[in-house]
């Protein structure tokens, strides 16, 4: 509300939405719901994108609004793309080992030098 009444324009913030915090889905947790209305009713200039796509958030963050702060909620799924972490709320403050790492990159289609 502050950043609206005092039009700070300058003001951007994306949130990761990827609907889990440390103890398991929002939805279950504490809901946000509906986090994209909420933030405008409080005087952003808002919208939702899929936070995996460089080009929505990119096209997103070049529409500003004189006059209003900026809020894009990025759609995101926590872990994309890594089995053992997709979509898993324990993995909130989780860290890699050595093979998990190595796992990890390679289910990303990653190469990993020596050195």
């Amino acid at each position: 509300m502050f950043a609206a009444h005092y039009q700070l324009d300058n003001l951007t913030i994306i949130i990761d939405h990827n609907h889990l915090q440390a103890d398991g889905p929002i939805e279950e947790v504490m809901d946000t719901s509906p986090l994209l209305e909420k933030l405008k009713a409080f005087g952003f200039d808002a919208e939702q994108v899929d936070g995996h796509s460089v080009t929505e958030l990119y096209d997103a963050l070049s529409g500003l609004v004189a006059g209003k702060p900026k809020a894009v909620v990025a759609e995101t799924v926590k872990g994309k793309g890594v089995s053992f972490i997709e979509n898993k709320a324990k993995w909130h403050h989780g860290s890699l080992n050595e093979s998990r790492f190595k796992r990890a990159m390679k289910e990303l289609g990653e190469e990993i030098g020596n050195g």
